[in-house]
């Protein structure tokens, strides 16, 4: 009995060591087990953590770029000849034009309005216009001035046609019962004419004061279709003057010397044809005879324009090429009009093949060349074909139309000639003329 005592006692001792044992073990293994569903578990939420940086991350990566677009909205502005926007066009603005005395500029835009903007400083913060209202159904293309800035043609596409509205205002006479002035009227459509190029669109509507010769100084307006066809009208009554025909299969642009005197057009082929307005004794358009062909380039011209003087055309061609022609020659007499000069257009594309000007226009002073590509501007010298400024992002979107205000402008402090931009971005940006080197 006494031996199976300690014998008892040394298998209950080693058999509680044997439990401390596996409980040791068990207790370590479910520990480890623990250990390794926890740990993935934190490691999940740092990956969690993650997603919101890379979600806060994306945030600053779009302001970011909000920032980057903004900044060279900045930049855009401070481009050295940038000198304002006009704001508040609801879609893209497709024409513009100055009146006669640069002070208003009307523009046309696909929101179905024509806005009239008072000018009287370039870099004013902010401009009063008047607001035209198209007709139902129309949107505005082009648009050009009467016989002053009360009175505007607009071309209006529908979808059955181009339409052409005049709207004027009416003089408000001046009565002494009250002090104060009364409130000018809203201008009313005082002609229109509807299908004026059957179903074809305008492309071009260009307004100038017949002071050539016999003619009355009243303005005259030429409408020239994406067909073959273009039109003479008569700025005040809206009567049809004459009509001419490229017969070039489809036209490109058409335009009026400053003087009255010649139409030219761009179109499908290479030769740019000029009409002369022949104006009777009373003033009146009597006929428009062909006068002569622009012969010299190698393909179609994209656009052109003509010297303040009105004895010059300068055109631009895809064959990459700026051509001066002199139009003051005896043509009566069957004298062809002289090439004076020709530039290289200074474009290339990533292959290095020469690009075209899309939209030519003058300097009042007739000493620089405004021409656009695409979404790009350019200023070039005339006398040498030199560029004196670039601005490649002139607009976010291609550049539609281009004019120079017809006299300097107040800017500031001083004046300049001033250059007007319209793009599909739907704004209107005015810019100074650039120096000319000496």
């Amino acid at each position: 009995m006494d031996q199976v005592l300690p014998i008892a006692l040394i298998s209950l001792l080693l058999g509680t060591a044997i439990a401390l044992i596996f409980f040791k073990n068990y207790f370590l293994k479910r520990k480890s087990e623990i250990g390794s569903i926890s740990e993935p578990v934190l490691h999940s939420d740092l990956h969690k953590k993650p997603p919101k940086p890379t979600h806060q991350s994306r945030k600053p990566h779009s302001k970011p770029h909000s920032h980057a677009s903004s900044d060279k909205d900045h930049n855009k502005k401070h481009h050295p000849l940038d000198l304002n926007t006009l704001k508040g066009h609801g879609d893209s603005v497709s024409g513009l034009c100055f009146s006669y005395d640069g002070r208003s500029l009307a523009t046309a835009c696909a929101d179905g309005v024509v806005r009239v903007f008072k000018l009287d400083d370039a870099s004013s913060k902010s401009f009063k216009f008047l607001r035209i209202n198209v007709p139902a159904g129309g949107h505005p293309v082009a648009v050009a001035f009467s016989d002053d800035a009360s009175s505007v043609v607009v071309a209006s596409q529908t979808l059955s046609g181009s339409s052409l509205y005049m709207w004027g205002e009416e003089k408000v006479k001046a009565t002494d019962d009250s002090k104060q002035q009364p409130k000018l009227p809203l201008p009313d459509i005082k002609w229109e004419h509807h299908k004026i190029h059957e179903k074809r669109a305008v492309l071009t509507l260009v307004g100038t004061a017949s002071t050539y010769g016999s003619g009355d100084g009243s303005t005259i307006v030429a409408s020239c279709s994406e067909g073959t066809d273009i039109k003479i009208w008569h700025g005040k009554t809206g009567k049809v003057l004459g009509n001419v025909d490229t017969n070039q299969l489809k036209n490109n642009m058409a335009t009026i010397s400053p003087n009255g005197r010649f139409i030219a057009a761009a179109a499908f082929t290479a030769d740019v044809k000029v009409w002369e307005i022949v104006y009777s004794k009373d003033g009146s358009v009597k006929e428009v005879p062909k006068a002569m062909q622009l012969k010299g380039n190698k393909s179609a011209v994209a656009w052109l324009c003509f010297t303040p003087d009105s004895e010059q055309i300068i055109t631009a061609s895809k064959d990459g090429s700026i051509r001066i022609w002199n139009i003051n020659v005896r043509y009566h007499l069957d004298e062809d009009p002289k090439t004076l000069k020709v530039f290289p257009i200074p474009l290339h594309d990533s292959n290095g093949a020469t690009l075209h000007y899309d939209r030519l226009s003058l300097s009042p002073d007739g000493r620089i060349l405004a021409a656009t590509h695409g979404s790009m501007l350019q200023w070039l010298c005339v006398e040498t074909g030199k560029v004196l400024d670039t601005a490649d992002s002139a607009h976010n979107g291609d550049i539609t139309w281009i004019a120079w205000a017809p006299k300097p402008m107040p800017a500031g402090d001083g004046q300049t000639f001033v250059l007007a931009t319209a793009s599909v971005d739907k704004k209107v940006k005015l810019w100074a003329a650039p120096p000319l080197e000496i």
